[in-house]
Order: structure tokens, then sequence, then C-alpha cells
């Protein structure tokens, strides 16, 4: 199997800039792994498809604004996209793995201010935040380790929130709408992912409240979702892909529900998914593939964007059962 398995052309007029509005409107691409049938609906009809005492397992995580724009002292404009805190390295928790652009001019030693107001501020405006590389991180291009110290009595997370955007991804270019729509309605309150964990971005409060109320349970995971899932796979063979590391937490309580449901039983924990329509070459195009089979998710692929279905973060979803 090659990595050009998973690729398909993506029309650019398709990639959604702006999210559904309300979320469970958009449009829901059903695929019947059993016998390869799709379906046309709206998420707010996703309940069709569960029964009492069903198990939804939904991430929890909350997107951190971890887009930092400033200047080095000569001027120059560098970009710092937090990635995770080094607690490894650093126990008061300022040393971040990162990503910075430009790359090759932010070396060892290297310093970036980060002002209130961001590039538009002027000289004046106080400096808030300012962030030294420390050291590259090995495997990683464009990835260093940046010890950040907040400035002016604050402390580092209230230095972030004041000069950090939420890191929409690269191919949505025109939204300027309310962040929180890049969050989930059930996110956690602590910030700890570079991105949204988009399949969830649909469900609204009223839904989960039907839901409820039909008998479908509901559970909470954790998973700091990580930039590396916007990458494509370089390699021609995907097994020679170096896949990115994620912290994730998984309670008790949820292991706990997660055995309820089939006690006994063959390891068939996962028998449906909600999930988004995935970038070309990517490994999210290879984890859908897996649940379902690779001729079943290409031809569904086709079907959604022969139907104009909105595509990737912004856009439609998909529910394969």
């Amino acid at each position: 199997m090659r990595t050009d398995d998973f690729d398909y052309q993506l029309p650019e007029e398709l990639i959604a800039q702006t999210p559904a509005e309300p979320r469970d409107s958009c449009r829901l691409l059903v695929l019947h792994r059993e016998d390869g049938s799709l379906e046309h609906r709206r998420f707010t009809d996703v309940g069709e498809y569960l029964n009492p005492g069903d198990l939804l397992v939904a991430n929890h995580t909350r997107v951190l604004p971890a887009r930092l724009v400033g200047r080095k002292p000569t001027g120059g404009v560098a970009e710092t996209l937090l990635l995770r805190r080094r607690e490894d390295l650093d126990p008061l928790g300022s040393t971040w793995e990162c990503l910075v652009h430009p790359g090759k001019r932010l070396r060892h030693g290297a310093v970036v201010q980060y002002r209130a107001g961001g590039l538009h501020a002027p000289d004046a405006a106080p400096v808030v935040l300012e962030g030294e590389v420390i050291d590259f991180v090995e495997g990683s291009r464009g990835g260093r380790l940046v010890r950040f110290t907040p400035q002016g009595g604050r402390t580092l997370d209230e230095a972030i929130h004041a000069v950090g955007n939420v890191p929409l991804p690269p191919y949505i270019t025109s939204y300027k709408g309310d962040p929180e729509k890049y969050q989930t309605v059930y996110a956690m309150q602590e910030e700890h992912s570079a991105a949204a964990p988009t399949a969830g971005l649909h469900f609204t409060p009223e839904l989960l409240e039907r839901l409820r109320a039909q008998g479908v349970r509901w559970a909470e995971v954790e998973l700091e979702v990580g930039i590396d899932t916007f990458r494509l796979v370089e390699e021609d063979d995907p097994t020679k892909h170096v896949i990115h590391t994620e912290r994730y937490h998984v309670g008790q309580d949820v292991v706990d529900a997660v055995r309820d449901l089939m006690p006994g039983s063959e390891f068939h924990v996962v028998d449906a998914m909600i999930t988004n329509f995935h970038v070309p070459r990517s490994t999210l195009m290879m984890l859908v593939s897996a649940f379902a089979t690779r001729e079943q998710i290409m031809v569904a692929y086709e079907e959604a964007i022969q139907q104009h279905y909105r595509m990737l973060s912004f856009g439609d979803a998909m529910l394969i059962v």
C-alpha cells in the first residue's frame, strides 16, 4: 500500500472557511460499512443512528491561543506556535516546544518580543511576553524549545492570553468570526491543544440534550491535538512515516463505561465513528480507511465532492457505522 492510495483531488472552493450556523445544521454523509451504501442527512439527524445504551466518547480538549506573532529586537517579524509545555525540562512550565517561522532566522539565543495589540501595536506599546530560543527540537522541521518570560507582573498564562490567537488551520484563510466557534461546546476549561477535535464541532447543547433523553450515554477523554495533524505524509511508503505523539488521558470512569457496554465480548469497543472530511495523503485519511476500507472511503469522498459537501475542519460531517 502506498501513500498515493490515500490521495484525492480536493477542490479549493469546497474547503469551508466558516462554520455552519447552527453547528448541527451541517450536512452528514452516512457510510454503512456492511454494504458500502451512503446516505445524505443533516448532523441533527445523528440520533437516528444511535440506540439507547450506546456510548458516545468525545474529546473535550480545549484549544490554546497558541499562535503568537511578535518581533525580534531588530524589527523582523517572527511567528511562534505553541505545541506543548516541556515540564520534563522546566518544572515551572515556562519552556515550550514550538514551531517557529522563519525557522532559519530563529536560532539558538534568538529573542522575540510580543506586544499587546500584536504587530499593529505602536512601538510604545508594552512588551507583554518575551521568548528566547534555547534549543532545537530533534527531528522536527521548524521545531524549537523556547523559554518564555512574562512581563509587567503577569503570569505566563495571562501573558499568552494577552498576545495569543487561536491557531486556525492554514487552509482557513478568511475567517474573522468568533474564535469560540473553533472550540467544542463541551470543551474543558483548561487549554492544552494546538488544534481542535473538529468532529466534535457539530454538536450543540440542544442536540446533546436530545441524545441523553433518548438514552444515549456520554463519556469524555482528553487528547491534546497537535499541529502535526495537518501535515501530509511525505514518504511514498506510509509505514516509513514518523507519526507525531500526543498526550492523552482516559479516566477510570470512561474505562468502566466502555466495559459495561459489552462485558465478555470480543474486541469491538468502537463500532461507529463521527468524523470530518480530511486532507488528502494524511494519517487521518488512513485512520478512517482502516475503520472502514480504503475503497469505501474513496467512493464516499468522491460522492461528497460531487455533491459539493463542505470539506475539512469547518466543513460537513461523516458518520461511519
